[in-house]
């Protein structure tokens, strides 16, 4: 069994990835400019944020599946198909890690965690000090998408005693959550936190027209897909205050662009699409553990979970 893994990772990312692999499995991290002299007797591939469409699988004679984090927007589904490759994605194994960061962005924003840590680091003087902060007690989140990590987000919310929003395209049994149309969500909600997958139908989904129908001091949260938002109308919505300001795990394009507007400005806090990746730099020990268990049943000829096509 031959696993190839496509994509850039730093060392000490590699160390921890061929350690979550049975020592008898063949496994080859390979960047771009390496794929194609490992593709012909390849049987599992794992996609780390890089493209797979008809002319990789075409190379790729003995492929038997495409193994996906819980993203899977990069991989084109109907090739998959066509090649009679079977396609899974790992719904809901970060679920957790994601919700938590989600927290940790709104508790550092309401709570001004990283202004005060560069405050004391930079000694400044106490009669120097300015901020201004809330606590999350009877504040309103809107969640757009309950799916695993919107429900978990849902449920930490109402542990802080805020009110829930929640849209989605179909109706959630939660009785702790009030599903809303997304104009009332932006309208009432003090904090908006994205949960939807990156599809034709989600694509800015937040843009100039929705910023306009939100609270001037609303707080824009986004750890699902950077596409979902209209990076350029966030930008003017961030500049002129239209919001109070934005926390960004992900980016229209990734990595961030290093003369991107939103590293210099002051109403936002960003991370570099690590919610999802809570054990180090590019790597989640669930994540690889689910891995092994879906490459375990298609070696068995079993069915593996979270399949994303027929075959």
């Amino acid at each position: 069994m031959k696993v190839v893994i496509y994509g850039e990772f730093p060392e000490k990312a590699e160390e921890n990835i061929f350690h979550s692999f049975p020592l008898s499995w063949e496994v080859h991290i390979v960047p771009p400019s390496g794929l194609a002299s490992e593709l012909s007797n390849a049987d599992i591939l794992i996609p780390e944020h890089v493209e797979i469409n008809a002319d990789l699988l075409s190379k790729a004679p003995k492929l038997k599946l495409v193994q996906t984090g819980a993203g899977y927007d990069n991989v084109d589904l109907k090739a998959c198909t066509e090649f009679g490759v079977q396609a899974c994605n790992a719904a809901g194994v970060n679920a957790y890690a994601v919700a938590e960061h989600v927290m940790a962005l709104i508790l550092s924003w309401y709570k001004n965690i990283p202004y005060l840590d560069h405050f004391l680091k930079d000694r400044g003087e106490a009669d120097q000090l300015d901020y201004t902060g809330a606590e999350l007690y009877g504040k309103t989140i809107g969640i757009i998408g309950l799916g695993h990590v919107g429900r978990i987000v849902a449920e930490y919310c109402n542990a802080f005693h805020m009110t829930v929003l929640g849209y989605s395209h179909k109706l959630i049994e939660m009785c702790s959550v009030e599903q809303v149309d997304l104009d009332t969500l932006f309208r009432d909600s003090d904090i908006i936190s994205l949960h939807v997958p990156l599809t034709d139908s989600t694509r800015h989904l937040i843009n100039a027209e929705t910023f306009s129908k939100m609270k001037p001091d609303a707080l824009l949260i986004n750890t699902s897909r950077g596409g979902t938002v209209d990076e350029a109308a966030l930008i003017t919505a961030l500049e002129n205050k239209d919001i109070s300001g934005a926390c960004l795990d992900v980016f229209e394009t990734e990595p961030l662009k290093p003369d991107s507007p939103l590293r210099d400005l002051k109403n936002v806090l960003l991370t570099p699409h690590t919610a999802g990746l809570p054990d180090g730099i590019k790597y989640h020990k669930k994540r690889y553990a689910f891995f092994v268990r879906n490459i375990e049943k298609v070696m068995r000829h079993e069915t593996p979970e979270c399949c994303l096509n027929t075959v």
